[in-house]
Parts: structure tokens; sequence; C-alpha cells
């Protein structure tokens, strides 16, 4: 059987749908298995054992115009992301079979997808119906994306998300503090509930925690991070590649983090997080994007940025750290 994947967004979506490449790759060992991705996320799949091929979407080529080349080549092919980018892409290459899903909500899109695709599949989430039906219960993900495998007759399925660490990963952060805590810096700490000032109070509280302190960081917040150098931080770790950043989260007894794929990295490579979501749709996104297979606290930001709401939520992070440090 000859596989085309496709998913071109970001890193921490792609982490999540390793279980699903993994499922297709035990259900069909001898299949080739060929991934679509992107520049930006390619990093996640490069020594993943599960792919054959690794193809990246040239920056600047529409999708249909991309999955064109592969006319012909291809028995099954998978959109593993719910977006018009992947789904054309899928669509084009005509294979025999061809599957996707997209939101229940996106009616436009629910009919775009089935001029493209033979299997559409439907996921329940929906920020509205989340925000006034509670519970209103919604798939992980990760299931989202095998139940896409399982459509492709998918029947050995994993569960487990795979990102390859090598030694050479390791020893480039061999000098961070072993058993730390470590935040990782994102926009989404200074916004919407959360500010830099707060972050900075919030490191100075986990100090009581007994833990040494390590903060990473990207490239696109190298000049804010600069002004958390006011805060008690025995180390920074910034400029690291993609997998010396996951490294150092193995390296650290527990990751705090905002919503972003530093979630995911922290997920794959097995460590307790506590993850502060937004306070808009966190019904909806703290299921859907939850951390996997590892213990793990939610965190909702509040609606304001008084002093008041700042100190509880500090307080809720540093009660969420200690209890999964136990």
């Amino acid at each position: 059987m000859r596989i085309l994947l496709s998913r071109t967004d970001r890193v921490g979506d792609l982490i999540l749908s390793t279980p699903a490449i993994a499922s297709l790759r035990r259900s069909f060992p001898e299949a080739r298995i060929t991934l679509v991705c992107s520049d930006y996320n390619r990093v996640v799949v490069e020594n993943n054992h599960d792919v054959n091929y690794l193809e990246t979407l040239p920056k600047g080529v529409e999708p249909a115009a991309f999955g064109r080349t592969f006319r012909g080549q291809f028995d099954l092919a998978i959109a593993l992301a719910p977006r018009s980018a992947d789904i054309r892409l899928v669509g084009a290459t005509r294979a025999r079979r061809r599957i996707g899903y997209t939101y229940v909500s996106r009616l436009l899109a629910r009919v775009a997808a089935r001029r493209d695709l033979t299997d559409v599949l439907i996921s329940e989430a929906d920020p509205r119906k989340a925000e006034w039906h509670d519970p209103y219960p919604v798939r992980h993900e990760v299931l989202q994306v095998l139940a896409l495998a399982e459509r492709a007759g998918a029947t050995r399925l994993v569960y487990d998300l795979e990102l390859p660490i090598s030694d050479s990963d390791r020893a480039a952060v061999a000098h961070l503090p072993q058993n730390a805590i470590t935040v990782h810096f994102a926009q989404r700490w200074l916004k919407d509930g959360s500010t830099l000032e707060n972050l900075v109070a919030l490191i100075g509280d986990l100090r009581v925690l007994g833990r040494p302190i390590v903060v990473t960081y990207g490239d696109e917040m190298s000049n804010v991070a600069e002004q958390l150098k006011s805060a008690p931080i025995d180390q920074f770790a910034g400029g690291l590649s993609f997998r010396a950043w996951a490294a150092a989260f193995e390296r650290s007894a527990c990751v705090v983090t905002v919503d972003t794929g530093a979630t995911h990295v922290a997920s794959a490579v097995r460590r307790p997080t506590v993850v502060l979501f937004e306070h808009r749709y966190f019904r909806l996104n703290s299921q859907e994007w939850a951390p996997w297979g590892v213990p793990y606290a939610l965190v909702r930001k509040p609606a304001t940025e008084d002093a008041a709401a700042l100190a509880a939520l500090r307080s809720e992070i540093v009660d969420s750290v200690r209890r999964l440090l136990k």
C-alpha cells in the first residue's frame, strides 16, 4: 500500500498526530508512507522511523497544485489536519481513498471537504456549544486523528506520542539543572489575563517549592526575555534547537507553560505539565489540547488583570506544580 499523509500546520499538532502515524505503520507494516509537512513543523518527524519519505510543501506553492504532483502515486491519502490546505492537497492526489476531518460548526468547510475527500469525519469540537453547555465532551486531538487511521483500516492502534531525542540533543542541555521546574516563556504570558510582571512574581513564588527554575524561550521572545532578568531564575535556555529544547524539558521535574506547542513537547518527553489556557473557550481548548499521557493540571486565565485575580492565578499555578511534584 502507498500512503500519503499531510499535516502542514503547527509543531504541536504534528506531535499529536504521531500516534496515528505509528498506528498506520503497525497496521500496514509493508506500506510506503510519505508525509507532507511544512518547513516549520518538519523538525518533529525528521527522525521518525514510521515514515519512509518526507516531503515539504514549498513556500508560496498552492497546496492543491503540490498535491497534483502526486497523482497516480498513492492508494490512500489522509489529511491529518482539519485545514483546507491539507484537505485540498490530499484531494488533488486523487488517491482511491482520501480521508480527512473538519469541525461540526464549519458548514461551508464540510461542503468543500466532500468535494475533495471520499471519507469526511466530523469533529464535535464547537467553541459555542462548549461554552453554552456544561458538560460538553470533546475528544482530544490525538483521538480525533486516530479516528482517521481507524477509518483507513488501522487495527493496531498506538496511543503514545513519538519525538525521538538523541544523546547529542541531551548533551546540548547537560549544563541545565536536573529536576528543575521549567517555565516556557511565550507570547501568551503577556496578555489577556496574564502580564510580564505577574510572570516575574510567579517565578518568585515557585521558589518556595525548593527546585531550580529554568526558563526556555524561542527566538521570537529573545528581546522580551531580557525583561525577565529580575526574576530569580537559575538558568535561561534560549536559542536551543528544537530537539535540544525537548531534551531540556526531559531533564525537568515539571513544565509550566501557556497553551502552545510546548504543552505537547512536554507530553512527548513524558513530563508532568501545568498549562495556562486562555479564559475564552477554556472548556473546548482544555479538552482538545490538554497534555496527553502525563500527569497534568489545567489553569484558566482570569477574565481581568486586577491584582487580586493575578495573585489567585499565581497561587493556583504554584499549588498545581506542588501536587505534580509529589
